[in-house]
């Protein structure tokens, strides 16, 4: 192993820098995944508990020692059922990041490099259903997928595989339809499903007025790289969900531009970017610095000497 520099007793090498900076990125993407929902709680009250332990140990106290490492020792598997639904969004990022992916810089020489195909179908239709239905106060839920066809979302609803179009839309959530409870899910140019069931929310800091629909729609988001529009039945108010984050009361401009941003919006690996930016950016400065730092203290040794 290439020595960088010591810290007392401690031999600082490369392969220790890249192991700090991956453990690093990966609990950020952790704490990232978790913020905000009832899963960091309990990821810090096993925490707590596992302290706990380590303390109990220490101090030699067989009996609790004794209890607590049988809890601990199925650790593992209360981990993957506990926080099942933040491992699923862990792998679908890894899932997204994979030198197979459709996003992979082996399949795209330029990282940085736009897609203009995907923004290749017209969504005006859609704005001027929002705007109908909106005007009617008729609650809308409608998913818009640019990289997937959602199977599992669209199996759970009822496929229709038609063209976008405002009437068709219009007429899904109109109230006495069978098809106007759930949610549309539209990928590129088609509408492929109606009446489909998504994921609901589980963070405990969303406003008192949100409904099942706007739970489900921040699902959808957390858990799918899709963009979300909400026509909210009480108030005919338009809004859209994007990773998590909710645009409330948006106009008609407002509309056509996030969902034209989402359309022609770049998508570099999340990992890949992070890593080129320290290695390019942060790491070379931090590595002179500590080049430097030995120079001087192996000249002023030798000086002393």
């Amino acid at each position: 192993m290439t020595l960088l520099f010591k810290i007392g007793f401690l031999d600082i090498g490369w392969v220790d820098v890249f192991d700090v900076l991956a453990v690093s990125i990966l609990l950020y993407q952790l704490y990232k995944l978790m913020k905000g929902s009832i899963a960091s709680k309990v990821f810090l009250g096993f925490i707590f508990l596992y302290l706990i332990y380590l303390i109990v140990k220490a101090a030699q106290m067989e009996l609790l020692s004794s209890i607590l490492g049988q809890f601990m020792g199925v650790g593992v598997l209360a981990i993957i059922i506990l926080f099942s639904p933040e491992i699923r969004k862990f792998l679908l990022l890894l899932g997204k990041s994979t030198p197979f992916g459709k996003e992979s810089s082996l399949f795209k020489p330029f990282l940085w490099k736009k897609d203009h195909g995907q923004a290749s179908f017209e969504y005006t239709p859609v704005i001027e259903a929002a705007r109908t239905l909106s005007g009617t106060s008729t609650g809308a839920l409608i998913v818009f997928s640019k990289e997937s066809e959602l199977k599992f979302y669209v199996d759970s609803g009822d496929r229709i595989d038609a063209r976008i179009n405002k009437r068709l839309l219009i007429s899904i959530f109109n109230k006495n339809s069978p098809l106007h409870d759930g949610a549309v899910i539209i990928y590129k140019d088609k509408i492929l499903a109606a009446r489909c069931i998504l994921p609901v929310s589980d963070r405990d800091n969303l406003p008192a007025q949100f409904g099942l629909r706007h739970r489900a729609a921040i699902g959808m988001s957390e858990t799918t790289d899709t963009l979300v529009l909400i026509v909210s039945e009480e108030t005919g108010q338009i809004s859209m969900v994007r990773k998590g984050e909710f645009f409330h009361n948006l106009s008609l401009p407002e509309i056509r531009k996030i969902i034209n941003e989402y359309i022609k919006e770049e998508q570099p690996l999340a990992f890949q970017t992070k890593f080129q930016k320290i290695l390019k950016e942060e790491l070379p400065p931090i590595i002179e610095e500590m080049k430097s730092e030995d120079g001087q203290t192996g000249v002023a040794s030798q000086s002393t000497k």
